[in-house]
């Protein structure tokens, strides 16, 4: 479902502003990094799984 460096939109928007995610590590809790600050976040995957607004295929 999710691998290692896909790019994720999430339905909240990360406090820079920005709402495009990189994944970092999938697994039972998943690591991701937002495109814009370089903020790295460690998620629970149920949590993330709620949060997913749209699976993207490139960086726009």
């Amino acid at each position: 479902m999710f691998e290692n460096g896909q790019y994720i939109r999430l339905r909240k928007k990360h406090p820079c502003g920005d709402d495009r995610w990189q994944i970092l590590k999938a697994g039972v809790d998943m690591r991701i990094q937002c495109l814009t600050c370089q903020r790295v976040v460690l998620i629970p995957r149920v949590k993330l799984l709620k949060q997913i607004k749209e699976k993207l295929d490139t960086i726009t």
